[in-house]
Order: structure tokens, then sequence, then C-alpha cells
């Protein structure tokens, strides 16, 4: 019988994303139940798979051979005793296996002796028929001893299963894996499940979630105690334990803006650059043991000088809470603009609320993204972007309209992911009209660009649609979408000055 793997750990040893299995799935391609698959039926949906050209081999190849690979290489391992203890876990696996070639091996003998002794009371044609069936026997057992008979992604499998662990989260059956020194939190995190959480350091509990199967290490100490009660039902801190090995934990997963709390954080500057002379790049670090917890999309009040404030949308991925990200374009006259601009540089204090909006990602929706960033509205629709990256988005596009093609200020950036990805497409539109103010000719030019992008995208109507920018063009390009007959479900609109 075929062995049986989850998808996630299907598509790490293919070397290809969960987004393009769910295709094949949808497609009638590739046959799965319950989010596992077997190994024969990946193998002849990618029957060039081999062990020495997986995407997880060339990564680790890659690591050692950096120049500080040993420090790097250690880092992506798990630590001893996890490693030890996986390791243990597929001896005891091989040894039950080698028992049961054993028990296989004995009831051959047993069955070629029973033919052997039936086969003298046979008659001629029976005897032949006899002959053919042992020869069938013999070469199937030779074929099955045979080194390519071995299955090389049962071989990568064992091999991924001392590398990485599984997480399976209930009740929403979500799936991520631990690697290296990650602790169950921080793999969630890198993987786009927010699951609730609070300093990530072990004082508020807030991260408290049940083991329901599997063996996990607490990686360090943490001052919250849970209660003896809990702690025999299983309870952990997920900020403070990682995977040993597959484990099943039953755990609170943020599903929509309230189910974020509202926080107040005082932040440091980490680094302010300018890209140009109307644009600032922020980048705000929060202490070890209170961090910024958001979903893509959404923005945060910023208060610097103790006196100058505005609300922004935070440019960076949830995954990375520690370091939040904002893009602040100049406006002239504004007291918080002038302060950033003129006045704030590294280790500033900056308070910090938060955050706020409903601008995020409709997660469980199976169609195409379409992003439309306009001027700095590309700051929250970045942050959606690298969102839904970690999530592993089947298909995304992202046009960005600028006033001026100044105001297209991180083209390397979109570039990148172009580059990178197969499955993501992008494309510059230069207005040539301050986006901020858009009527009469402005507006009609503006739409015509956009009717433009439809004509050239046949799947363009068949996307959830994304706009960010001035509250005039993103009305506008709201209006578009929903005057082409898109419900108001499917066209997400957030207003950045």
């Amino acid at each position: 019988m075929s062995e049986i793997i989850s998808l996630s750990r299907a598509a790490k040893l293919v070397g290809v994303s969960r987004a393009e299995f769910q295709k094949k799935i949808r497609n009638g391609e590739m046959i799965s139940q319950d989010g596992m698959v077997s190994i024969e039926n990946l193998l002849r949906c990618y029957p060039d798979a081999q062990l020495d050209d997986s995407a997880e081999s060339r990564r680790v190849a890659q690591i050692k051979e950096r120049a500080f690979g040993k420090r790097v290489f250690e880092s992506a391992m798990p630590d001893a005793e996890v490693l030890a203890a996986r390791i243990t876990e597929l001896s005891t696996t091989l040894a039950v296996n080698q028992g049961q070639v054993k028990q296989f091996n004995a009831l051959l003998a047993k069955l070629w002796d029973k033919l052997a002794a039936i086969e003298p009371r046979l008659d001629t044609e029976a005897r032949m028929t006899m002959a053919e069936l042992k020869a069938w026997i013999k070469h199937e057992v030779e074929l099955a001893m045979e080194p390519g008979f071995i299955n090389p992604l049962a071989i990568k499998d064992a091999v991924l299963r001392i590398t990485t662990a599984q997480v399976t989260v209930l009740p929403g059956k979500q799936e991520f894996l631990v690697e290296g020194h990650d602790s169950l939190l921080e793999a969630a995190m890198r993987s786009g499940i927010p699951l609730n959480y609070g300093c990530s350091a072990g004082n508020c509990g807030l991260c408290k979630a049940r083991l329901v199967s599997g063996e996990v290490k607490k990686t360090r100490h943490h001052d919250f105690v849970i209660p003896e009660a809990e702690a025999r039902q299983g309870y952990i801190l997920l900020c403070s334990n990682t995977a040993v090995s597959d484990v099943v934990i039953e755990a609170a997963v943020a599903g929509s803006v309230q189910d974020i709390p509202f926080q107040q954080i005082g932040a440091k500057v980490k680094s302010i650059g300018h890209i140009n002379d109307d644009m600032a790049l922020l980048h705000l670090q929060t202490p070890r043991t209170q961090r910024l917890r958001f979903l893509a999309g959404q923005s945060a009040t910023l208060l610097v000088g103790q006196a100058y404030s505005a609300d922004l949308p935070i440019a960076s991925c949830p995954c990375d809470d520690r370091n939040v990200l904002f893009h602040i374009p100049r406006q002239s006259g504004n007291l918080f603009s002038d302060y950033v601009f003129e006045r704030l540089k590294e280790h500033d204090a900056v308070e910090m609320e938060g955050p706020h909006g409903e601008f995020i990602l409709h997660e469980k929706s199976p169609r195409p993204l379409y992003f439309f960033a306009f001027d700095s509205g590309f700051a929250p629709i970045k942050s959606l972007i690298e969102h839904a990256l970690s999530l592993e988005a089947e298909n995304i596009c992202l046009h960005w309209f600028g006033s001026s093609q100044k105001h297209i200020y991180l083209p390397k950036i979109a570039h990148a992911w172009q580059d990178a990805l197969d499955n993501f497409r992008y494309e510059e539109h230069v207005a040539g009209f301050d986006l901020r103010s858009v009527s009469g000719k402005r507006e009609e030019a503006l739409l015509k660009q956009l009717d433009t992008v439809h004509s050239g995208d046949a799947n363009l109507l068949q996307g959830d649609i994304y706009i960010a920018g001035p509250e005039d063009a993103a009305n506008i390009a709201e209006r578009f979408f929903l005057d082409k007959g898109l419900p108001k479900t499917r066209v997400a609109v957030a207003s950045v000055k």
C-alpha cells in the first residue's frame, strides 16, 4: 500500500506550492482525501521528481555552500535534542518495517514450500500453470529487491521528517511546517497563519494552545504559569515550544479584524530612508516583549515628537511583527510629514497604536487576486501581497498607477516578485496627473486606462479586486469594477492619503 502524506509535506517534497496542488485536485489530475495524498499518486503527477534534484536538496546545498556555512546551516536545522528525537522516531518506524519484511520473507518461504509439495500431484497442464506462477512470483520478488524499485519521494520524505515537522491546527485544519529552530508560533506566522498571541516572549500566555497529539519540546523558559489542570490536558505556549514530531494542536486563529486586540506600543526608529524627495521609508522596531499583532492590509496610528500623529497603512507582512514598515509621502504643510522628513532620526521613539481598518485579504477565496495600487496606496497592497505569497496564492496580478513615474517609487520590489514567481504578473501605468485630484477629463483618462487593463485581461472580472490609493482615484476604480457587474464583496477599497 502506498504511503500517505499531507499536501504540505508533498509540496515540500516535489518543490511546488500547495496552490499548484489545489489546482491539480480541482482539475481532477490529483486525488486527495482530507488533505492527504499518496506518494504513488504524487509520482504519477510528477514522474520526474528525484531525490537529488528536489528544491529541498538544493536549498540545503546552497546553505552549506555559503561563506558562513556552518553557522547558517546549524540555524536551519533543529537542535540536537529535537534531531535525536526525530531520528529515534524514524528508527522505530524502520524497526517495525524490518520486522514486517522478515514476516513477509518467512511467509514467502512457506508459500514456496507449499507450492513444491503440491506440484508432484498436478497433471501436466496444471504443472505448466504452476511453473508460470512460480516464475512470476520470483520475477516480482527480484524486482522489489532492486535499488531502482525504492520510491525516491519516500526517501525524501524520510529526510524531510528529520529536518521538519508538520503541524495541524484544529478546528480549522490549517497546516504548516516547522523548520530549524523556529517555535510553533514563529513557524505559523511565516506560513501566514494568524494564531492568537501577545508578547511572543512567554510572559502573557495569549498563545496558549492544547497539544492534541505528537511531541513538543520547550525551547525557552517562560514566566507565564500554565495552571496544573490545564497542563495535564496538554496546554502549552506556542512561543516557547517547537515540534519534535508531527503534531496536532487546538488553537485560536484570527479570522477577522475583531479578533485582533487594540495595542499601544512604544517603538524605536530602526531606520529611515528617502527613496526620493517625496517618499520616506520608515522602519520601526518594537520591543522584543511587545510586538504589533495585525492583519495584512491594516493601518496604525503613529505619534512622533510627542505631538504629531498620522494614520498610516502598514507596508509589511504580519509574519515579521517586530519590524513594522511604513511608506510616508511628503505633504506640504502637514506637521507629521514635515517632522518625519526634517527631524526624525534613527533610535527616536515613536508611539504606535492600532491596528485598525478592514482592508484585509479574503483568504478562503479560490479566485485570482488583482491588486490596484495608486501612488502610495502601494503600502497596504505590499502588505497584502506579501501575506498572499506566504499563503502560496495561486494567481496574483499587480497594477501600479502613478501620478508620475516617480510616484511608482519601489518598482524593483514588484519586478523582483514577477521575476521570481511564475504566478505573479506586474504592470505599471503612469497617469500623467495628480491622482489625489481626479475629475472631469482626468477621470475620463483614468477610466480609459482601467478599461485598457480590463480589455487586455479576460480573467480580470473572475478575480477578487483590491484597490488602495488617494480617495478620488480609489473611488473611481471601485465604481469602474462595480459598473462591470462585480459585487461589492469582491471589491475591497482602502483610501490612502
